[in-house]
């Protein structure tokens, strides 16, 4: 039963079915053939799996995101962060930067945060002498920090499915999504210098103010949604609910530059998005729950004490699995899958599992800009219109970077656990 739910998947995957498909025909046929469980657990196993509070926030997130993305709030962030860090070396690609780690604090979305982010900054950045590859390259990646700084809709999912609280989930990722950016902030100084790059004016506090007091509705949402959930005033779920409201509030009735057609055109692609992801959770779901009636993970678990590795080895292990898996699927989909049968074998050798889900998080968005198949790579050529040749070239430094980020974040758990005992 184990080996079938192993090697099934994989043939289904060759041959191009679609991800929910393989989980689905390998759930039926393990239920069928290997097992003597009536059939009808597997449609009640799917909708159970739907019906977990915390799964609702997903939604409101997407579309919250999406309304943000259309909704021109990008624009007044990048010429925030242009006023802060105009007079640096490598400032429009600083800004760029900037503005994406704030979006992803407003949106929780990779591909909103590329799309949004990069749609005013790619043509500028390669007419400041930057290029395409370099360019290319920064803003694909940029974008997955959305999915480590909270909201994450990677973090819902991995609290959903480990039963991790996502409130704590949300707080342990602030330190390492800032640190990735720091990390890439340093690689930009240093590819500035060497190009002897310089770009912008110098600090002035009017620019700043008046930049300020433009991008205060977008800094709210961030505001509103985390100070609410940390602030004991409403859970992560009825946060992404008031940051729905919040969005529609700001884009049809501030800025006005979303009309009623067009925020019901957002609510039905979001609609669509949703059905995706949830699709997948269901399916997942019943794999899962297959995996561990099986005992997969007890035997994983086993077979993991039986090497006797140290803690250390075991994470290496873990992390190179997920990178490589990260290339081929989307974050959500290995989350739901892996959760169970890696969070007991990080559970085994003494990890948090909000450390762990930090872990799992950093590198499944790592695998968001890397090839072939990541989702930010897809998002980024539809957009900017770049050569594969060139956009994997200009990756390289970045996916390099954040390994490195990455290990740290594995190895010093402090990084993710020191902000917890403030809650």
């Amino acid at each position: 039963m184990a080996w079938m739910m192993l090697f099934l998947p994989l043939a289904l995957l060759t041959f191009g079915f679609p991800f929910f498909v393989v989980l689905l025909a390998t759930s039926a046929t393990v239920l069928l053939f290997f097992s003597n469980i009536p059939a009808s657990a597997l449609h009640q196993v799917m909708f159970g799996t739907l019906d977990q509070f915390a799964l609702l926030a997903v939604p409101f997130f997407i579309f919250a995101g999406e309304l943000m993305a259309r909704g021109n709030i990008s624009a007044p962030l990048v010429r925030w962060a242009m006023s802060v860090v105009g007079g640096w070396r490598g400032s429009l690609a600083m800004t760029t930067l900037g503005a994406g780690t704030v979006f992803g604090a407003i949106s929780g979305a990779t591909t909103a945060s590329v799309a949004a982010v990069g749609s005013l900054t790619y043509q500028p950045l390669k007419e400041a002498g930057y290029g395409e590859r370099f360019s290319a390259g920064l803003l694909t990646s940029t974008g997955a920090i959305a999915n480590i700084i909270p909201p994450s809709i990677g973090m819902i999912l991995y609290g959903a499915v480990s039963h991790t609280s996502i409130v704590a989930l949300f707080a342990a990722g602030i330190i390492p999504g800032l640190l990735l950016a720091a990390f890439f902030a340093l690689y930009i100084y240093y590819y500035a210098v060497r190009r002897g790059l310089r770009e912008g004016a110098g600090f002035a506090w009017s620019e700043f103010i008046a930049a300020t007091r433009d991008a205060a509705w977008a800094f709210g949402a961030p505001v509103v949604i985390l100070g609410g959930i940390y602030g004991g005033i409403f859970t992560p779920t009825e946060a992404a609910g008031v940051a729905c409201v919040y969005a529609m509030f700001v884009t049809m009735l501030v800025s006005r530059s979303l009309s009623l057609r067009e925020v019901f055109q957002i609510a039905g692609s979001s609609m669509y998005l949703t059905a995706q992801i949830f699709i997948i959770v269901a399916a997942a779901g019943a794999y899962s729950w297959l995996l561990t009636i099986s005992g997969a993970a007890n035997a994983a678990v086993g077979f993991v004490g039986a090497l006797d590795l140290p803690p250390w080895a075991v994470l290496l292990a873990i992390n190179l699995l997920l990178l490589f898996v990260g290339c081929v699927l989307d974050t959500a989909s290995a989350i739901l899958v892996l959760t169970p049968l890696l969070g007991a074998i990080a559970t085994q050798i003494g990890v948090d599992p909000v450390h762990f889900g930090i872990i799992m998080v950093f590198n499944l968005s790592i695998g968001t800009f890397t090839p072939p198949f990541g989702l930010n790579i897809f998002v980024a050529q539809a957009v900017f219109k770049v050569p594969l040749a060139e956009l994997y070239a200009g990756l390289a430094p970045f996916i390099a970077i954040s390994v490195a980020a990455l290990l740290i974040v594995t190895y010093v758990p402090a990084l993710s656990l020191w902000i917890l005992r403030f809650l």
